[in-house]
């Protein structure tokens, strides 16, 4: 969704719905890699049913990655996709269905977001491209070095759009990988897994809330299924609460601001391409060992628990004297609806409502004091009551002057505090600092390179003096070093204007919002009307209010309407959403989505053309084609108030639908075969393997060659319902599966099958209840009273939870355990290891001490571990396709947790081998609570050369 800061303002908000995963890594014997067996219990101390993948936050990371190199052909993608899933598959580990989702064709509000940031990003690519060989060329002219360039085709990220060859050569891959895995992985051995590829429309995440949907209103669903649904947007916190199922849990990869990258000239990390000089790379350890080893560490995921979300919003939304019944599940529905305000990917977020400035909060606020007045919910099942939701926003409209009044004296004081910080910096450098061999070089482990002898200290500090007498002229030495523009830089003895140094040049900003008469100019500028003009305002008003409708069914009911949009590029004031209760807010019935071909041609610039037929690709470039206006070369960006292009509002024109077909109507004759099937709308394809239930009953529908869909029996196939229908590029069972990566070998044999599915279908005018289903068991609280503030831990700053068992009892170490860490621990290994634990899995809680002192001859670690753990304890329980078929009531108190102890089995020796690993000596452990400081503690006898224990006795395991 629209909103880059909703999900840091909510995980700051709300820390306690963050949980780190705990994923158990492959190990390698005489360099073979041995995958995990995902068959057995998840170390989370959790058991998923269902998975969702949201393909394109997968596609994206893996064809044009920020901070590593980018594949060198598609194959490479490919396989790098592969890996992806197969990470979090690992992590998450689903026992009944894997459902992959890729974005098809788009409703037509959306297409408009798509061919802002398709456009920016070809301008941008170009723009780059043209940046990057100018400064190629300065530094080459000035000596530098670079390597040289690789003869290469650039990556247009574009391709990953409905139509094109790319994303049909993924779904033929994704095909592969599936019949692999269900053939060689034992943890999809009764899975069922359905493909919805580009050729289903409609959005990733939403074909995925259109299944759920359609799930929950059969009657053989199970309302405790846990699901857990990957990806990086935020509408999908949105989504996920949307569905009011109780256990629904979303993973995605932990954000990490300033992650290095490496230099687009040099491949060098440190710098961007603007600050290229063109130096020589240094050597990266003593024999260079470490040169393509970017610095960092593997990215890695969390869970975010809406489950906890809920039970933050219960205590903040819950109100006393209410004139109606208190219902929770109807003001999360409301809280979804508010959060619309402050952006989402099909309408422009309101001019006084910023998530960075508390918005949300803000809305909360007014909707507790005047939900009394309006007499009910906001919201029902997807639709608005206008009449209230016009009290909550003519209650924001009167306090919009305050609100730009109070972001402007935030913008100064920010500016000033940055303004004095410069000042600062600049007055606390060094006025010397030596260079060549005697520069300063980083101490600590980041610093791969040993220091080298210095030779010729003499004729060094000679040059070095030399350096800085011509650093005081006006004039430029040699080794003076130059900006990217062909000046010399500050730091070469230039004298810099006083304004250079203290300010930085800020957009122009027209509208002056807190300035009186802020919205005559706003209504002049954006929309190049006079404020006076009432039926103009009135249209904006009635646009985006029926955006607020159309949004909001579309998250609960689906797609109202694939035809209708926004037709402005900004949007109305809160004080203007007056009179909107009698608004229309139905929407035309009966329409259906583009083509694929025809999204490619309402999305793309003419500069990706090359992803069309040649006819096609005509029309965007011929200046005497009919629709060339809708592919403008250059385009105007509007900062609207920001500070970074990015931030800023694409000035491109809005296609015409019927302008578009017409011109269309000419050019279709000219479609080969292969693009007609490429511009076709498709559907779900549902593969089992050969041990899955309902595999026999697919392979007599095919034996049969019935043509009539039929109904999946919903015992077979874990309460899922729909239609099957045969497939005509079906996967089979004995008949070879063809790699369509060169890298990998064909399926010989193969187990596996695969059919056509479709969702249960309803009529136009069914309403998807957003109710909790009768049978489903709330979860178990999580937060404690400590929680709710933004510490816990006795008052500690709150730490991320590692896993989902937030009881967990971390183990104990007594003195004799210290002093022979302190003793068997060596200090290099403590100093080359990262300084905290890896993300093994701790112990179990233990009866008793389970420790023992060590007798003679019995220094090492892993004997002393080895009589930890009862040998029982290393058993786990029988695969779940082994067991019958039952359905385990989680929240009762006849479920059994899965212990860490059962975990242990899937990391065996290797858990005693890495969980030391990185300790530098005792004194790393953290501190222990009050309650247990001087609990079973006994002195030291003076003298006794052993270094003290730390007050805490616990180990660090996060």
């Amino acid at each position: 969704m629209g909103v880059p800061a909703f999900f840091r303002w909510l995980s700051r908000k709300y820390p306690s719905i963050i949980v780190h995963s705990v994923e158990e890594k492959p190990k390698e014997c005489n360099g073979i890699k041995i995958p995990v067996d995902t068959s057995k219990p998840n170390p989370n101390e959790v058991e998923f049913d269902n998975l969702y993948l949201d393909m394109n936050g997968i596609i994206h990371p893996c064809t044009h990655p920020e901070d590593k190199p980018a594949p060198k052909n598609e194959d490479e993608m490919m396989v790098a996709i592969f890996e992806y899933i197969d990470r979090l598959f690992n992590i998450v580990r689903p026992r009944r269905l894997l459902y992959m989702a890729i974005d098809g064709v788009a409703p037509r509000a959306k297409m408009n977001q798509q061919r802002s940031r398709r456009f920016r990003a070809s301008k941008e690519g170009m723009e780059g491209a043209e940046e990057k060989q100018r400064i190629r060329q300065e530094i080459l002219a000035k000596g530098g070095f670079l390597p040289p360039e690789e003869v290469k085709e650039r990556f247009d990220s574009n391709c990953i759009t409905p139509g094109t060859e790319f994303m049909d050569n993924l779904a033929k891959c994704l095909r592969y990988y599936i019949a692999d895995r269900l053939n060689n992985d034992p943890g999809w051995k009764n899975l069922t897994v359905i493909l919805s590829d580009a050729s289903a429309p409609g959005e990733g995440e939403h074909k995925i809330m259109d299944y759920i949907r359609r799930q929950r209103a059969q009657p053989n669903h199970d309302p405790n299924t846990h699901h857990c649904l990957c990806g990086a947007d935020a509408d999908l916190i949105m989504l996920g609460l949307a569905t009011h199922e109780p256990n629904f849990t979303i993973i995605r990869e932990e954000f990490k601001p300033n992650k290095p990258k490496p230099c687009g000239l040099c491949s060098q990390f440190g710098h961007e391409v603007k600050d290229c000089q063109g130096l020589p790379r240094e050597k990266q350890g003593e024999h260079d060992q470490f040169a393509d080893c970017p610095p960092g560490s593997e990215q890695e995921f969390i869970f975010i628990r809406l489950s906890v979300l809920r039970e933050y919003l219960e205590k903040e939304l819950t109100m006393a004297s209410l004139p109606f019944t208190f219902d929770i599940e109807r003001s999360v529905d409301d809280w979804v609806f508010m959060c619309f305000f402050v952006g989402n990917d099909f309408l422009p977020h309101l001019p006084s409502l910023e998530i960075r400035e508390g918005a949300i909060d803000r809305l909360v606020g007014i909707y507790k004091n005047v939900v009394h007045k309006t007499g009910g919910y906001l919201t029902e099942s997807g639709y608005v009551n206008l009449q209230r939701v016009q009290m909550i926003m003519l209650a924001v409209g009167e306090v919009e002057d305050s609100i730009f009044k109070k972001r402007k004296d935030d913008e100064e004081n920010f500016r000033r505090r940055q303004k004095e910080k410069r000042k600062r910096m600049k007055r606390d450098q060094p006025s010397f600092i030596p260079g060549g061999q005697f520069s300063p070089q980083a101490l600590g482990r980041g610093n791969r390179s040993s220091p080298q002898a210095i030779s010729n200290p003499r004729q060094t500090a000679y040059e070095m003096r030399m350096q800085d007498k011509q650093n005081l002229t006006p004039s430029t030495s040699p080794n003076t070093s130059f900006t990217s523009d062909g000046t010399p830089s500050p730091a070469g003895g230039i004298k810099r204007k006083a304004e250079d140094s203290d300010s930085e040049p800020e957009p122009e900003d027209n509208i002056r919002l807190w300035e009186s008469g802020w919205k005559q100019r706003y209504y002049k500028n954006k929309f190049d009307v006079d404020v006076s003009e009432e039926k103009f305002r009135r249209k904006v008003v009635q646009s985006y209010v029926e955006g607020l409708c159309w949004v909001l069914r579309y998250y609960y009911q689906g797609c109202a309407s694939w035809k209708w949009y926004y037709p402005f590029h900004y949007a109305p004031f809160a004080s203007d959403f007056e009179g909107i209760a009698d608004l229309p807010s139905d929407f035309e019935k009966g329409t259906k989505p583009f083509r694929p071909l025809e999204q490619l041609m309402g999305v793309f610039p003419a500069a990706s053309g090359n992803f069309l037929p040649p006819t096609w690709r005509k029309l965007m470039t011929d200046p005497e084609s009919s629709i060339i206006d809708f592919y403008p070369e250059d385009f105007a960006i509007d900062l609207n108030g920001k500070k970074f292009a990015w931030q800023g509002v694409a000035l491109l024109p809005f296609v015409d639908e019927r302008r578009l077909r017409a011109a269309l109507e000419e050019v279709y004759p000219d479609l080969t075969p292969d693009e007609n099937r490429r511009n076709s709308l498709g559907g779900d394809v549902m593969f089992v393997g050969k041990h899955h239930l309902l595999c026999d009953f697919v392979l007599e529908l095919y034996k049969s060659s019935s043509t009539e869909p039929v109904d999946i029996p919903p015992e077979l196939c874990h309460g899922i319902q729909g239609k099957l229908t045969l497939n005509e590029n079906a996967v089979l069972p004995d008949q070879t599966v063809e790699s369509p990566v060169p890298l990998l070998r064909d399926l010989t044999p193969n187990s596996s099958i695969s059919i056509n599915f479709k969702d249960p279908q309803f009529q136009e005018d069914f309403v998807f209840k957003a109710v909790v289903l009768p049978g489903a068991k709330k979860p178990a609280p999580v937060l404690k009273p400590g929680d709710w503030e933004k510490t816990n831990n006795n008052g500690r700053p709150w730490r991320p939870q590692l896993g989902f068992n937030r009881d967990r009892r971390p183990v104990h170490l007594d003195q004799s355990a210290f002093r022979t860490l302190g003793h068997a621990m060596s200090r290099e290994r403590g100093q080359s290891g990262s300084g905290v634990y890896s993300n093994a899995a701790p112990l179990g809680a233990y009866q008793g001490n389970p420790y023992r002192p060590l007798l003679g001859g019995q220094p090492q670690i892993p004997k002393l571990l080895s009589n930890l753990r009862p040998q029982e304890s290393w058993r786990g329980p029988t695969p779940l396709f082994q067991q019958p078929p039952q359905r385990y009531e989680r929240n009762s108190g006849a479920a059994p947790l899965l212990s860490w102890n059962r975990m242990l089995q899937s990391q065996g020796a290797a858990f005693q081998q890495n969980q030391y690993q990185g300790l530098g000596g005792p004194m790393n452990y953290p501190h222990r609570p009050d309650d247990r400081m001087d609990r079973g503690r006994q002195g030291y006898g003076p003298g006794r050369p052993y270094p003290l224990p730390p007050p805490s006795g616990r180990y660090n395991w996060n």
